[in-house]
Formats: structure tokens, C-alpha cells, sequence
């Protein structure tokens, strides 16, 4: 008899593990923070499966996705090309402050505070730049 109590233990184990992970925090970190938005369908459904099939951690995951925000669809997400942030690097590899802002508010057509001191500037790696198709400068 304690073999399959463990079994059946494990199976358990393991389907209370995959429906918590149906948490709409775990697919979309970035979205926590959120206060209020339209509601994405495709996290609610998980969550309702998991509301369906097993009540207490459906129920967990709607509290965490409602209560980190990362149910609620993002709303004004804005982003720019990496092609046209080339314009604002210098041939000798540094970053001109001024086109680099006039880059992005005509793209998103919102003014970013680049001179604020409280801003966090973090360099890339040669991996990073190779992504986007860079190529490091000395």
C-alpha cells in the first residue's frame, strides 16, 4: 500500500506544481506593477483551468495575478528599433545624449529624462552588441 500511496502523492505533487505555474506572474514578470487594464484572456483561461480542475490553486493564482497586476494587459508599451538608436552612437562608440532623446521622442512621442542623475546606465556586453548587429568599438 505504500507504493502507491506514493504514486498517487507524486501525481498530485506534480499537478498542483503545473497548475501554480500557470500564474500569470511566472509568463509575464514585466507586466507586474500594473494597477488596473483590460484583463488578458489567455492568463484568465489558465487561470480558470486551474480554477476548474484543482479549486484552491486556481484560486492562488488569480490573487497572485490580481494582486501583482500581471493579469491586466500592457497598456502604452513603447519600444524603437534598434536600427534607428544607431544614429545616436558616435564613431568613436559613445552614446550623443541629445540624439539619443530626439530618437525617441520621435519614435514614441514621449520626452525621456536622459539627464536625470537618478538614472541607472547599464553597458552591454559584445554579446549584446552582436545581437543587434553591432560591432564593438575600442
Amino acid at each position: 500500500m505504500g507504493k502507491c500511496n506514493r504514486i498517487i502523492g507524486g501525481v498530485l505533487a506534480a499537478s498542483l506544481v503545473t497548475q501554480l505555474s500557470a500564474c500569470g506572474t511566472l509568463f509575464y514578470p514585466d507586466r507586474r506593477g500594473q494597477i488596473d487594464g483590460r484583463i488578458d484572456p489567455a492568463v484568465a483561461v489558465l487561470n480558470a483551468v486551474g480554477l476548474l480542475f484543482y479549486v484552491i490553486p486556481g484560486l492562488i493564482a488569480f490573487a497572485i495575478d490580481f494582486a501583482t497586476g500581471a493579469i491586466y494587459l500592457p497598456n502604452g508599451q513603447y519600444s524603437v528599433a534598434p536600427e534607428k538608436l544607431q544614429d545616436a552612437i558616435g564613431a568613436d562608440g559613445q552614446i550623443d545624449q541629445a540624439r539619443l532623446k530626439a530618437i525617441i521622442e520621435a519614435e514614441t512621442g514621449r520626452s525621456l529624462p536622459l539627464d536625470d542623475p537618478r538614472l541607472i546606465r547599464q553597458h552591454g556586453g559584445s554579446e549584446q552588441l552582436a545581437a543587434l548587429g553591432l560591432q564593438p568599438a575600442a
